[in-house]
């Protein structure tokens, strides 16, 4: 038998065990504060913005072009077309 701090009560194996066991219940229940289909979608937005951003930065800063440009349908084909030749 396991004696408590105290020396005063003492424990059975098995008392022991059921307390560990409701303590381990307890602690694997978890409260998630942001739900998983929301950080996927913030996932993917933060995507798409870091995409738009990077071409815009890409586009106007280092290729010194304006970024109002990286919209135009033209400039995506000549792109284009620069990779595929």
């Amino acid at each position: 038998m396991a004696l408590n701090k105290s020396n005063s009560e003492a424990k059975t194996r098995e008392e022991a065990k059921k307390t560990k066991k409701t303590r381990e219940k307890r602690k694997r229940i978890r409260v998630r504060l942001i739900p998983i289909w929301l950080r996927i979608i913030i996932v993917i937005v933060l995507l798409a913005a870091s995409v738009v951003l990077g071409a815009i930065f890409g586009y106007a800063v280092i290729g010194s072009g304006d970024a109002k440009d990286v919209w135009k349908k033209s400039t995506w084909t000549h792109i284009i077309d620069l990779v595929n030749k």
